[in-house]
């Protein structure tokens, strides 16, 4: 037996959601009444340029609505045409896609800092952001290097430890001879330059460029020294130190004379061996105007052999 296909008529007390359910299949006539309770016939190859029409229904109370149907069409078409939907910071200026990234980003605004550390206490903006400082108290380190081993809590650090194995030292100071693997590396030590000190220790009152640097002097007041040796039990204030040290039991010594090929497990003893062959003297006595190679002959000259100091 055949079928005759009915035709589906909106009434006026039909509602959004009713509306919305209406499917739109392929090759089938599809049927609304407007405001005036005329019938609206259209193929599917027509309902482009029937929804970019205005057509209002009315519901019970009279009041013209627009069907989410049409809203969601509407949002589609505006996507496949490249035009996207936007959520302005009415703060800044500054734009979003999802109305989710603009609400985050009012909290730089607002100061809130919903994320809390149950650790220390220190809160946060973004719940990422909270993971990821909670490293710190457990320890742990998901991001690892491939070719040394060394472990990251961030993926961006270990992609910025990436660079130290590539050699490439693209940013130099215009001030000295020194260069770096990163612009940030570059920019902390251009602090030293300005001579600018602004981190005062609070036992002793010296003061530093680099808020890192205080951190480390102060173990020497406080006796902390969190860098232990796996080999010996020996500890050390900061990591540098504990690394140098290593060596002592690896026998690694990297780095070589570029003039003889002796080498050297740390860089300043290598830096002392390469004075032998350019004759270079930069330690001088203020008393007699002496040169040395090295400031442990220096002071070794002051205390014994320099005539004008008083002893």
């Amino acid at each position: 037996m055949e079928f005759k296909e009915e035709p589906c008529r909106i009434k006026d007390e039909d509602t959004e959601e009713q509306i919305d359910l209406m499917e739109v299949n392929e090759d089938k006539h599809n049927h609304f009444t407007n405001e005036d309770r005329k019938l609206l016939t259209y193929k599917n190859e027509d309902k482009q340029h029937l929804f970019q029409k205005s057509h209002n229904f009315k519901n019970e109370d009279g009041n013209a609505v627009v069907s989410k149907t049409e809203e969601n069409f509407s949002q589609k078409q505006a996507g496949k045409s490249g035009v996207k939907r936007s959520f302005t910071c009415s703060e800044c200026g500054k734009c979003f896609i999802r109305r989710g990234h603009l609400n985050v980003h009012m909290r730089i605004h607002t100061g809130e800092k919903p994320f809390t550390c149950t650790q220390c206490g220190k809160s946060f903006i973004q719940k990422e952001n909270l993971i990821v400082h909670m490293r710190i108290h457990t320890g742990e380190k998901p991001f690892t290097c491939t070719q040394c081993g060394k472990g990251f809590t961030q993926k961006s650090f270990l992609n910025d430890h990436l660079r130290s194995h590539s050699g490439v030292r693209s940013f130099s100071c215009d001030q000295c001879d020194k260069t770096f693997v990163l612009a940030s590396g570059l920019r902390k030590h251009l602090k030293i330059h300005s001579g600018v000190k602004p981190h005062i220790c609070s036992f002793c009152g010296m003061s530093f460029t680099l808020l890192e640097h205080l951190k480390v002097h102060q173990r020497i007041h406080t006796g902390v020294r969190p860098h232990v040796c796996s080999d010996c039990g020996k500890s050390f204030t900061t990591s540098s130190y504990l690394k140098r040290h290593q060596r002592v039991h690896t026998g690694e010594k990297p780095y070589k004379c570029s003039h003889c090929g002796r080498s050297f497990s740390r860089s300043e003893d290598m830096k002392a061996h390469e004075r032998v062959h350019t004759g270079e003297k930069p330690y001088q006595c203020s008393s007699c105007g002496k040169s040395f190679m090295q400031i442990s002959h220096l002071r070794t000259h002051k205390k014994k052999n320099c005539l004008n100091v008083s002893n």
